[in-house]
């Protein structure tokens, strides 16, 4: 889990490099992912992988679909939000999938759970201004929040997916649907790539197909919240990168609402 940190860590920062080019499409990124996706599970575990599963197993073609364009939409809003703000949003997926967990999976609301429900959107609500002056939330805002929903539903499929599903079949689901998703409107509006870009997109491509490999196997011995715990490492380093090489900046105000996403995403992850 936590080398699916450094892989996520660093494709977000990669794709925000990618947005600052001319003539950037993030479709075409998102379709590179996914296409690097498949070659690794083709590589590594093609004795494993159930093709046949994912037309198959009504589970697996909801964590496509659900996954695919929740990628589709967080790559936007690293383009549109800046590296660090549209991560914080993004990671709340923690809290949602607290609250989903308790609905499907029959788990305890805790005290924790609700502090930190309180806590995050508080959070949300300083690092989007809702109640100041200087910068209303707009609609890629809103697409965080719903990347951020799509990431909770995911996690708890991948969970239930484990009982019978190998980790390539669960991750080449996405890899499918995302593609499937995806590859219309690349190809409708990518001509020509920027000079000097496809370092960036072979980067980015590599680094979330190993973060998002890590990550799914991962979850078959990790619970909910002990992974998600780890997974708070990723926007303390995208903050940090963005910081150092992109120039971003957070006033005062914002940076509180960032420690409360946060502080209430790790509470309800705690453990003894």
């Amino acid at each position: 889990m936590v080398l699916s940190t450094v892989g996520f860590t660093a494709n977000i920062l990669l794709i925000r490099a990618f947005a600052t080019l001319e003539g950037t499409n993030m479709w075409f990124l998102v379709c590179m992912r996914f296409l690097t996706g498949l070659f690794l599970i083709s590589t590594i575990y093609h004795r494993e992988f159930q093709p046949r599963n994912l037309l198959l197993n009504p589970r697996l073609i909801a964590r496509g679909v659900i996954g695919g364009i929740g990628t589709a939409g967080y790559y936007i809003t690293i383009a549109h939000l800046g590296a660090g703000r549209a991560t914080f949003i993004g990671n709340t997926y923690v809290i949602w999938g607290g609250l989903l967990a308790v609905w499907v999976l029959s788990e305890r609301f805790t005290l924790r759970l609700a502090v930190g429900c309180v806590s995050t959107l508080s959070g949300i609500a300083l690092l989007t201004n809702v109640i100041g002056t200087a910068m209303h939330p707009g609609i890629y805002d809103v697409l965080a929040l719903v990347t951020a929903f799509a990431s909770a539903t995911v996690i708890v499929l991948i969970r239930q997916l484990h009982a019978k599903e190998h980790t390539s079949t669960i991750f080449a689901a996405q890899c499918v649907y995302g593609l499937l998703i995806c590859s219309i409107p690349a190809w409708h509006l990518t001509d020509t790539l920027p000079t000097g870009s496809w370092w960036i997109i072979l980067g980015a491509s590599v680094s979330a197909a190993v973060g998002q490999l890590c990550m799914t196997r991962a979850f078959r011995d990790l619970t909910v919240g002990e992974g998600s715990l780890l997974q708070m490492l990723v926007p303390l380093g995208v903050a940090i990168g963005g910081v150092l090489l992109f120039s971003e900046h957070y006033t005062a105000t914002e940076l509180i609402g960032a420690v409360l996403i946060l502080g209430g995403s790790v509470l309800p992850s705690l453990r003894r």
